[in-house]
């Protein structure tokens, strides 16, 4: 309970910044100052998402797509992190995929949706790709920037201890970079979510995205704010969870408490 009250009292500014607008809008929309069929009030807005709740409609959609993303992530970000550790650690390697890897990894991931929807058909494997696209290169660039900035010293230590390359690897350059990777990851978590909104806006049949076009296409105003707004919650959410894994995983890393 005394953690509870320190934390409200820590952050109280977080709280009562969003429930003073949340009035103000409620207000004007009371008032007849913001027009229902444009922006509804925050109370129509809750009353449509118990609804879509009950019915389980919102709830299927958003577990489709979380789980769209848990599966182009984990693609995206292993891949990421396993030719990220090539690319940094191989010079050779790092010279050769320089020109590819600066072409390809300013291309939005939007831009991949036609071709893929052409590649693989508008099934799962096109959004999943697409996911998987967007978690690569952002994962990809924190693990090289976070291996070549590891501090020379660890790297004297561990030669002048005669280590071999997988222990030099695993115990001296990986936990070094770990910080940069949850930071990788953290932004790949974003990019993933609106990496499968744009696929699930233009070629689904399932999924948040889907529902909030369908929902724009019907002019249900209240129900696209309520898939914008679990697309936003979900992902505070996640975003949290990992906060919290990073501090119980780099307890050592006090930048992370200081945070």
């Amino acid at each position: 309970m005394i953690k509870f009250w320190g934390w409200i009292k820590e952050n109280y500014l977080a709280i009562v910044t969003p429930v003073v607008l949340l009035l103000i809008w409620e207000a004007a929309s009371q008032l007849g100052w913001i027009r229902a069929n444009l922006l509804p009030g925050p109370s129509a807005i809750f009353m449509v998402l118990v609804e879509l709740v009950k019915t389980g409609e919102l709830i299927i959609n958003l577990g489709i797509s979380i789980i769209r993303v848990a599966e182009g992530f984990i693609i995206g970000a292993a891949l990421g992190v396993l030719v990220g550790v090539q690319v940094a650690l191989v010079k050779k390697l790092r010279v050769a995929v320089s020109l590819i890897f600066g072409v390809l990894r300013p291309i939005p991931v939007i831009a991949w949706i036609p071709v893929l929807i052409l590649w693989l058909g508008i099934d799962e494997g096109s959004k999943v790709t697409v996911i998987a696209i967007g978690s690569f290169w952002t994962v990809l660039v924190s693990v090289v920037q976070g291996i070549r900035n590891v501090d020379i010293k660890y790297l004297e230590v561990a030669t002048i201890l005669e280590k071999d390359r997988l222990t030099l690897l695993t115990k001296v350059i990986l936990p070094a970079t770990l910080p940069a990777l949850f930071t990788g990851v953290r932004v790949g978590i974003d990019v993933a979510w609106r990496s499968v909104v744009a696929a699930e806006l233009i070629a689904a049949s399932s999924g948040i995205g889907y529902m909030i076009m369908y929902a724009r296409e019907l002019s249900q105003i209240d129900t696209v704010l309520v898939g914008v707004l679990s697309i936003g919650l979900t992902g505070i959410v996640i975003d949290q969870l990992l906060i919290i894994l990073e501090k119980r995983l780099l307890k050592w890393n006090v930048n992370i408490h200081e945070a």
